[in-house]
């Protein structure tokens, strides 16, 4: 099995554990800058997002298809995508998948209130063990992500094109639980070092303490390196909190979701149908004042998709809490996580290598109650190692299971 090209080697590892993206892979997106961010003196129009919207579904054509597939985590963005499609095809069959994991907050019933309100199939997968299948996932995508939740919904999509919605939280601004961390964090004399500073911290899942001590000689670590690859986002005029959108843009969405999923859909032969990633959109969005999509003071974020989902008469049935697909990292770690990082670990290629430090696997592997972020991070190293085996050492089947 071999990876796509040169660029790509194990010292990525340390941009993934550090970012958890990749900045150095190609991306259907383009790059965008601090002038894209720029606010202009645009009043917020529900009704212009609502066509611009409704506009990139009609040119789907979907009219002929006999079928689509539509990831519905009972959330505000799948809720809305497919009661807008809904309205434009009342005909169509859509098939909503919904994803229930073991030891999690199961939200599939407020799914499947969801679907019956829009008279669509309501299809439920429930995954028991999350990391089952990740060899298989990771030889797809060629990257060493554990979260590849999406995998598992195209997997079970039935039919040739699929409703994504990977790119709402970042252009409406969903992330409120790192938004509200960051304002908190910051005064108007923090440095552009001390912004980037607190914005990896307030990211739970790609930031420890002691990160600079897991890594071994060969990754040739520094923080200097990762702060190099966010300065551009800081250091400029804008807004801190617009400067996070920016970063967030030009990181998960580029570099992570988009790569990623798109490898999923074309493995599969999928055809992906994002109303959200469309030029028009994009542009609207990025130049709207940040205080028409965030409510700082309750903490609220996609202002303008809650006031169309008031539209549909679907706000009654949104949980505001809503997470999305997303598993109990915790409770995973508990049933299946620490017994395959342990295994996988123990003789780990990465540590014979010297592209990561055996010390701090030690000293953190077996302590009780790990904090999230230990987990999360013993999670991508996981990850790795699987990347590390399939691509490198190539010893290891895509088909393996991990189950011990």
């Amino acid at each position: 099995m071999d990876l796509p090209n040169n660029s790509i080697t194990p010292s990525i590892g340390k941009n993934i554990l550090s970012l958890r993206y990749n900045p150095n892979l190609k991306s259907p997106l383009r790059k965008l800058t601090s002038n894209d961010f720029q606010s202009n003196s645009n009043t917020l129009s529900v009704d212009l997002i609502h066509q611009y919207i409704q506009n990139h579904i009609k040119k789907q054509n979907f009219s002929s298809e006999k079928k689509i597939s539509i990831a519905l985590s009972g959330g505000i963005d799948s809720t809305l995508s497919l009661a807008i499609i809904r309205k434009i095809y009342p005909d169509l069959k859509i098939n909503a998948i919904s994803i229930k994991f073991a030891d999690s907050i199961d939200e599939t019933l407020m799914a499947s209130k969801i679907a019956n309100k829009l008279n669509v199939d309501h299809q439920i997968i429930s995954i028991e063990n999350f990391l089952l299948e990740l060899p298989k996932a990771i030889s797809i995508t060629k990257q060493p992500f554990w979260d590849l939740h999406w995998y598992y919904v195209v997997t079970n999509a039935s039919s040739p094109h699929i409703i994504s919605r990977y790119c709402f939280d970042v252009l409406f601004e969903g992330y409120t639980f790192t938004y509200s961390k960051f304002l908190s964090s910051i005064n108007k004399k923090s440095t552009t070092l001390e912004k980037i500073r607190t914005y990896l911290q307030c990211h739970e899942r790609d930031h420890v303490p002691d990160q600079e001590l897991l890594f071994g000689k060969k990754s040739n670590f520094s923080w200097n390196s990762i702060y190099s690859i966010l300065l551009p986002y800081f250091d400029n005029s804008l807004d801190p909190l617009d400067q996070v959108f920016l970063a967030d843009y030009n990181g998960k969405l580029l570099y992570n979701f988009t790569p990623i999923n798109s490898a999923i859909h074309e493995f599969f032969n999928i055809t992906s149908v994002t109303p959200l990633l469309n030029s028009e959109l994009i542009e609207y969005s990025t130049h709207l004042s940040s205080n028409y999509k965030y409510d700082q003071i309750n903490n609220i974020g996609k202002i303008p998709l809650r006031q169309l989902l008031k539209k549909y008469g679907m706000n009654d049935l949104i949980n505001n809490q809503k997470q999305g697909f997303s598993v109990n990292t915790l409770n995973l770690w508990n049933s299946f996580g620490k017994k395959l990082c342990k295994f996988y670990l123990d003789q780990s290629r990465l540590v014979r290598d010297d592209w990561i430090n055996n010390e701090w696997i030690i000293k953190y592997i077996d302590k009780d109650n790990l904090d999230i972020r230990y987990v999360n991070k013993f999670l991508g190293l996981l990850a790795f190692e699987i990347w590390y085996r399939l691509f490198i050492t190539k010893e290891m089947n895509p088909d393996e299971k991990l189950m011990i």
